[in-house]
């Protein structure tokens, strides 16, 4: 397959090989240079060459990841950009752009889609996002948890399935169960909820309950949250949100 971008921002999906698109397999076994966060380049580390180089980088380092992978694009290497799930949904596709424009450079860049953690986690739960969702991220590093609050507010009211991305840390308790208050004011506390921790990896855990009884201590960063609307309801241990189809 030849390559004719400088810079390939890749989704590898939720974390195992056998989710990774088509795609994005084949640009990984071609390009010069791989850049990513040490756990995520664990996770493709059996398609890595001795001939390509690897860039690796810890948490919180993305702007300096992002910076690393552009800097090889404009020598002229072939360069893959790896995110999680799908990079333009909180990976690295808005800010590799962001800084390419920024600093206008000429590179050209290809986007690679990925299996986000959301549909990941609704696969092995049933089939909770059937119907109109959306996805919050609980994590205020990088927004402000007043406006998190009202997005929960405004999305609960509106009886949108939810799906809360980084919902829950060592040093960030509160969110989560201010996040189950806000829907409490909205929701039966019978709606379900579903809970994948490590999703599509060796060490997957998968737990259905309300949002009454919801295990918050269960819940890490690995974890992602699903909470279902009004007319969604468990049976034969899988959440199933209705569509809306005569049955």
């Amino acid at each position: 397959m030849k390559l004719n971008k400088n810079l390939y921002i890749i989704g590898i999906g939720p974390g195992n090989l056998s989710d990774i698109s088509r795609r994005a397999y084949q640009v990984l076994k071609e390009v010069d240079v791989i850049v990513g966060y040490k756990k995520y380049i664990e996770c493709i580390k059996e398609l890595i060459s001795e001939e390509q180089q690897i860039y690796i980088s810890g948490m919180r380092k993305e702007k300096e990841r992002v910076q690393k992978a552009i800097d090889y694009a404009k020598q002229g290497k072939r360069c893959a950009l790896i995110s999680s799930g799908d990079p333009g949904v909180y990976g690295m596709a808005g800010l590799a752009l962001e800084l390419i424009e920024d600093q206008k450079i000429n590179i050209k860049t290809e986007i690679v889609p990925g299996i986000t953690a959301a549909n990941a986690a609704a696969a092995v739960l049933g089939a909770p996002l059937m119907h109109d969702y959306t996805v919050i991220s609980l994590s205020d590093i990088l927004t402000p948890w007043n406006l998190i609050k009202k997005r929960l507010e405004a999305a609960a009211e509106a009886d949108f399935i939810i799906t809360l991305y980084n919902p829950r840390s060592s040093r960030r308790k509160k969110q989560l169960k201010k996040a189950r208050e806000i829907f409490l004011k909205y929701r039966n506390p019978e709606t379900p909820v579903g809970i994948v921790r490590s999703v599509g990896r060796d060490e997957e855990e998968i737990m259905i309950s309300t949002l009454k009884k919801m295990p918050l201590e269960k819940v890490d960063m690995l974890t992602t949250v699903i909470i279902g609307n009004s007319q969604s309801y468990i049976a034969n241990k899988q959440i199933i949100t209705p569509r809306g189809y005569n049955i």
